[in-house]
């Protein structure tokens, strides 16, 4: 069973940038999926950038493009979230996810929440203004 582990979050100002960081503890199977989600207070769970395994695809939510970048280091399973110039909207619980997929799903299976089966506990970023 894979195990998801989000780091990185706290206290930013608006304006600045931050890095979250999800240590997978084993190597998902092949067409898994890597995503990343955010929860606000409040709110629903709320897709913001997904990839294959291999890194042959990346899918954003809306208006996330331009703003996160989601990248893996294979060789340390490791999977991050840069965020930059982030506004107090962006303040939420983010979530690492892992799942598989089928070879014919496409944006809106990444973007499906309830395709992931392993989940980490999340991270809270806080966004001052």
């Amino acid at each position: 069973q894979v195990q998801l582990v989000e780091s990185g979050g706290g206290l930013v100002q608006a304006g600045d940038s931050l890095r979250l960081s999800c240590g997978i503890s084993d190597r998902p199977f092949a067409r898994h999926a890597l995503a990343w989600f955010r929860q606000a207070p409040a709110k629903e769970r709320e897709f913001v950038v997904a990839m294959k395994w291999d890194g042959s695809s990346v899918y954003y939510g809306d208006s996330m493009e331009g703003r996160f970048t989601i990248s893996l280091d294979p060789a340390k399973n490791v999977l991050y979230l840069r965020m930059n110039n982030l506004e107090p909207g962006a303040a939420a619980v983010y979530y690492c996810a892992s799942g598989a997929m089928s070879p014919f799903d496409g944006s809106v299976s990444y973007a499906t929440a309830a395709k992931y089966s392993y989940w980490g506990q999340g991270t809270r970023v806080t966004v001052s203004s």
